[in-house]
Parts: structure tokens; C-alpha cells; sequence
């Protein structure tokens, strides 16, 4: 293939716009933020679980007391009911004397029952104080990940500005090299790994770094200089310096 050397020259620099887009895309797509977004998100959904489990044993407990203060009432209300059968005097002695240890039981039930009841009440507010400490870490872990997908979203936003402007400086950069020179640089560039032409430097191919040998720096001396050259180690576009 022949190409004018000045044509030649330009695909390195078209080579520095590839490479600059290229670590765009990998400075956008290894973003830290990916990694601590996922992290949220994650943490996101066990706030979420700990704010229903917690939920739960607040419901538990809700039911706990609301049980144990209708025990609490039931049996005061059959105390308060013996206490006036025996207040009555209308029991005979043995009647009456039953009726006395039953209230005296029930006394006894209602100290132990109340005793229940207070400590459902106790247990209602750790569970209480407990869904409001789940809910609000489950606030700031969304609060978390809000903040970091805006920043992610502000950094993707400016790499596509970033990346647009060098889209512009390469449609420019193209513009005026030959198609088949292009279109060989591409498709070396797609080859090896985003570099497809290298500039021959201290004996050496800078796509590579291998050194020419003896027969190999006679061959690039002695070629015409439009004539596009392919370094012996790695094949790509080997671009000579301007004489």
C-alpha cells in the first residue's frame, strides 16, 4: 500500500485520539462509584429487611400487650365482682369463706399479671425504638445511594462530553487521510488491542517495543518513502520519522 508519508504521520496522531477515547471508556466503565452504588443497593435491600423484621416484633409485641392487658382486665373485673359478693353478706360462712380465698388468689394472679403486662409495655418500646433506629439507617443508606448516582451520573455525563469532543476531533482527523490507509489502521486497531500503528523510534516500534533486527531496519531504510510499512514483530503501521 502507498500513502503520501505526511498522511502516514497523521495516523499517529489520529492513534493518540483512539487511545484517549479508549481509556475514557475504561476510566468510565472501572468508576469506584459502580462498585459503591452496587454496595448500597445491597445494603439498600437489608435496611429494608431489617426495617420489616423490626416491624414485625413491633407488631409482635403489639399484640403481646393488647393480650396481656386484657387478661389484666379480666381479672380485675372478676376480683372487683368477688370483692362485692363478699362485701354483700349474703353468703353463708362457707361460701363466704371460699369466696375470701379466691379473692385472695385473684389478687395474687392480678400482682402477676400486671407484672406481665409491664413488661410488654417495656418490650413494645424496645421494639418501637427499634423500627425507628432500622428506618433510619435504611434513610441514610438511600440517602447513600441517592448522592452516589447522582455523582456517577454526573461523571458519565462529562466523560460523554469528553468522548464527543474527541468523536469531533477524530471525524476531523479522518477527514482528509486516504480511506484504505484508514481503513487499515482500524482494522489493525481492532486487532490489536486499540493500537494499530506505531512510530519506528531508536530502532525500535513504539506499538510494541521489540527492537528491529539488522535485516529488518535494512528493509524500512531501503523502502520508498510513500510506501506503508508493517513492523516485522507485531505487523501493525509503522510510521518512519520525518526526514
Amino acid at each position: 500500500m502507498k500513502a503520501d508519508p505526511a498522511s502516514q504521520r497523521r495516523l499517529l496522531g489520529l492513534q493518540q485520539i483512539d487511545t484517549a477515547a479508549a481509556r475514557l471508556e475504561r476510566r468510565v466503565q472501572t468508576l469506584p462509584l459502580h462498585e459503591t452504588i452496587a454496595s448500597l443497593a445491597a445494603r439498600r435491600s437489608g435496611a429494608a429487611d431489617d426495617v420489616t423484621a423490626a416491624e414485625t416484633r413491633r407488631s409482635d409485641a403489639e399484640a403481646a400487650l393488647a393480650k396481656a392487658e386484657d387478661s389484666v382486665k379480666a381479672v380485675r373485673e372478676r376480683l372487683t365482682r368477688d370483692q362485692q359478693r363478699v362485701e354483700s353478706g349474703q353468703m353463708d360462712a362457707k361460701a363466704l369463706a371460699s369466696m375470701v380465698d379466691e379473692v385472695d388468689h385473684l389478687k395474687g394472679r392480678v400482682g402477676v399479671l400486671e407484672d406481665a403486662e409491664l413488661a410488654a409495655m417495656e418490650a413494645l418500646e424496645q421494639a418501637e425504638a427499634a423500627v425507628v433506629a432500622a428506618a433510619a439507617r435504611a434513610r441514610d443508606v438511600e440517602q447513600g445511594l441517592r448522592t452516589a448516582v447522582g455523582e456517577r451520573e454526573a461523571a458519565v455525563a462529562a466523560a460523554k462530553t469528553e468522548m464527543a469532543g474527541l468523536r469531533g476531533r477524530r471525524q476531523a482527523a479522518v477527514g482528509d487521510l486516504p480511506g484504505e490507509l484508514v481503513t487499515l489502521y482500524d482494522r489493525l486497531r481492532g486487532r490489536y488491542s486499540g493500537v494499530g500503528v506505531g512510530e519506528f523510534q531508536g530502532n525500535r516500534c513504539t506499538a510494541c517495543g521489540l527492537e528491529a533486527t539488522a535485516a529488518d531496519r535494512a528493509r524500512y531504510d531501503g523502502a520508498p518513502a510513500d510506501e506503508v510499512l508493517r513492523c516485522a514483530e507485531c505487523e501493525r503501521i509503522l510510521v518512519r520519522p520525518a526526514s
